[in-house]
């Protein structure tokens, strides 16, 4: 790999495949290896399953309540099979929420989606630093409602048996070649089933490597105060607050340097 190559200082600033240098036509074998071996992380993520147990006690050691619930996909091969059973709680959480209806201002769900990993690692630490900016505020928050084989649209479910305003789903993101675990926010007002995707709001790859929990809450705070103000979320609530999130995280950008 050449030295001189000015495409080397770059690698220190994403994880993406750049500068991988060439034998001949092919690239050398260490970076075939490295490929090989993220592609082998990302599968195993989509069929890693999600240790609910573990993640409530995580949760709990931070003074959180949660409630463990099960989608309609009754095993992990199904659920990949058929998104729509992903999207819908089986007959026994339906009951359970349904006796527990409350009217609360924020339903919150963590669901495994494709990388039950993301949300092993990343739902308890994200959650504290968001209670850090909502614990001087008058919010209603429901238990860490944790869903098994469950997608971003069963929290319309979840919110919609809770009677909540809105409902927050934090859940595994499709892994990437170089992020097997990085976790979603989705926000919804209203929360109703059927809903499309142009009712929500997402923050995508949260992580410590891509967006900091602390800036996370930071843009998630935003949104739902935006929200409860006007009573919407989706494409008619932008977020504006990346340039504050930068400044805040100080951040900078090495394309304008």
């Amino acid at each position: 790999m050449d030295g001189n190559n000015p495409w080397q200082a770059l690698r220190a600033h994403t994880a993406a495949r750049i500068a991988l240098g060439c034998r001949g036509v092919s690239v050398p074998t260490s970076a075939q290896l490295a490929f090989q071996l993220a592609h082998a992380r990302a599968r195993d993520a989509v069929h890693l399953a999600l240790d609910g147990e573990a993640l409530a006690r995580a949760l709990a050691a931070q003074g959180q309540d949660c409630v463990q619930l099960h989608s309609a996909a009754a095993t992990r091969a199904e659920y990949l099979q058929r998104p729509d059973l992903g999207r819908r709680l089986d007959d026994v959480s339906c009951a359970r929420l349904a006796a527990a209806a409350t009217g609360i201002d924020l339903a919150l769900v963590a669901a495994d989606g494709l990388s039950a990993l993301a949300v092993q690692r990343h739902a308890a630490p994200f959650l504290a630093a968001l209670r850090e900016r909502l614990v001087l505020e008058a919010w209603t928050l429901s238990p860490v409602h944790i869903v098994a084989q469950g997608r971003v649209a069963i929290g319309d479910e979840v919110g919609q048996l809770l009677q909540a305003k809105a409902v927050l789903v934090l859940i595994g993101e499709r892994p990437g070649l170089s992020s097997p675990d990085s976790l979603g926010l989705y926000l919804t007002w209203a929360p109703t089933v059927g809903l499309r995707d142009e009712r929500r709001n997402c923050i995508s790859n949260v992580r410590p490597e891509g967006l900091a929990y602390a800036q996370a809450a930071y843009r998630l705070h935003y949104l739902l105060s935006q929200a409860f103000s006007r009573q919407l979320s989706g494409v008619e609530l932008k977020d504006e607050t990346v340039a504050e999130g930068a400044a805040l995280a100080g951040a900078r950008n090495f394309l304008l340097e």
